[in-house]
């Protein structure tokens, strides 16, 4: 089993319109709703890969209601989510049906309260020691009210627990959940150059290491990952350049590279696999979702080889 942890978790609804014109009225074609945030996108495609996911973070009001409502229709995943008396947030994606295009409008989340906050790590704590868990991810950003430090306290809660855990998010959260020592960090090329101050990738992720965390897989779009660890260094790369919505695409590379550890697969088959989900994301009608045949197409034919940041 593996735990996915959604703090700001959502309700995403996706409008399509025939074309997004500014300061103009639209007539929406298609309207899609789905439990959201990223580590519920996560544990969508862990669950389509045979995993049995529980996922944990904040739910409430009529939103949250309706989260809930579909997420118990997600086959292998269990609902473990706290309740909070704030209502979880929407999310509003804006699909341009002629260019392809998706603007996004994201809600900041409910406020958690400090008694709210405390029920939950007592919760997250339970989780972490269930017999059979096999890794921790820990995805997205902190709703208001949410110590900036939450990441880094369920970094070392994750630890003492014996079970690996991933890192997904971003700016002071990241900064704080590095130094606490995660066995997995997946930034993208942004987020790890506002970490480390540096646009090179590979000496970012060695700055990456030197801070905490055990290995770094960066995400740096069309260019595939960039992977440093204790075993050494590779580069995946798609064997073409996929056209769509990247919308939840890294997420999915999160779900790979989780589901080879769970496997106990090597870095290169875990790397391939989170490519070939990425790109197969980038593909997929529905944003957030993959799809199987690009999939299968595209696994085989991920380029993976060892990078020139093998020593660090």
């Amino acid at each position: 089993m593996i735990l996915t942890v959604t703090l700001n978790a959502a309700l995403d609804i996706t409008y399509r319109v025939p074309a997004l014109v500014p300061h103009a009225s639209h007539r929406v074609t298609e309207v899609t709703e789905r439990p959201g945030g990223k580590g519920l996108n996560v544990a969508r495609v862990l669950a389509a890969l045979g995993h049995d996911v529980t996922v944990t973070g904040f739910a409430g009001g009529d939103t949250g209601r309706t989260l809930r409502e579909r997420l118990a229709a997600e086959p292998r995943v269990t609902d473990a989510l706290a309740p909070v008396a704030g209502a979880t947030r929407r999310t509003l994606a804006v699909v341009d049906a002629t260019t392809g295009d998706t603007t996004q409008l994201n809600e900041p989340g409910p406020a958690v309260t400090p008694a709210e906050w405390t029920a939950f790590l007592g919760a997250y704590e339970e989780l972490a020691h269930r017999p059979g868990l096999a890794a921790v991810a820990l995805c997205g950003s902190l709703p208001p009210g949410v110590p900036v430090g939450a990441y880094a306290r369920l970094v070392r809660a994750a630890r003492t627990a014996r079970v690996p855990v991933l890192l997904d998010t971003s700016g002071e959260p990241l900064r704080r959940g590095v130094a606490a020592r995660p066995d997995l960090v997946k930034p993208n090329a942004d987020e790890l150059a506002e970490l480390t101050g540096s646009h090179e990738p590979g000496r970012a992720t060695r700055d990456v290491r030197r801070r905490g965390a055990h290995a770094v897989v960066a995400s740096l779009g069309a260019d595939g990952l960039l992977a440093v660890t204790p075993d050494g260094a590779w580069r995946a790369l798609p064997p073409k350049r996929v056209h769509g919505n990247p919308t939840g695409a890294g997420d999915s590379a999160v779900a790979g590279l989780l589901s080879g550890l769970a496997e106990g697969l090597p870095w290169p088959d875990r790397l391939a696999r989170a490519v070939a989900l990425s790109a197969a994301t980038v593909a997929a009608p529905v944003a957030g979702e993959f799809d199987p045949a690009t999939y299968e197409d595209l696994l085989p034919r991920v380029a993976v080889g060892e990078a020139v940041t093998a020593h660090t």
